[in-house]
């Protein structure tokens, strides 16, 4: 393996809003990690959930809100260019753009969640429109088989969130 400036796979999903480019294939024997660049739109949002795999964020561009567990519930935290977020696993959050511009980060982790990004999401080329009901239970369906948990409507609603998978 040489070293490559700016790598990427060519490879980008859409996941009902936000995406992801892979910059190194989750399939890469020779990576121990997922590095993708994520893009999350002006008023989407990702769902409260959580997954036994550790993620590291760093803003490139925008504001973005980090929902995190705290002694007495949840709290939003606004995250800005240049800041690092780590996600240990198995911890709940969520996030939302609450701006009217993208937000872009830098995102590594498991190649196991690499792997369940391309298993849930759509090709970005192809992606239009909200998700079908068949996409929802597709996403459940993969969520269990990878052990990943998904708040309900009524969990997502009480932190502020109208949407759920």
């Amino acid at each position: 393996m040489s070293v490559q400036k700016n790598p990427t796979t060519g490879v980008v999903v859409e996941l009902f809003g936000p995406t992801v480019e892979y910059l190194t294939s989750p399939d890469d024997e020779r990576s121990d990690f997922c590095v993708m660049k994520g893009t999350i739109p002006p008023g989407a949002v990702v769902p409260l959930h959580s997954h036994d795999d550790t993620e590291d964020f760093l803003v490139v561009s925008g504001t973005v809100e980090a929902l995190r567990k705290v002694r007495d519930g949840h709290e939003w935290v606004t995250i800005k260019t240049g800041d690092f977020v780590h996600i240990p696993g198995n911890a709940p959050h969520a996030w939302r753009n609450s701006s009217d511009k993208p937000v872009e980060t830098l995102m590594v982790t498991t190649k196991k969640m690499g792997r369940f990004f391309a298993e849930v999401g759509r090709s970005a080329d192809e992606a239009s429109g909200p998700p079908t009901m068949e996409d929802l239970e597709h996403f459940a369906e993969v969520s269990a088989k990878y052990g990943y948990w998904n708040a309900t409507p009524q969990e997502n609603q009480a932190v502020g969130i109208q949407a759920s998978f």
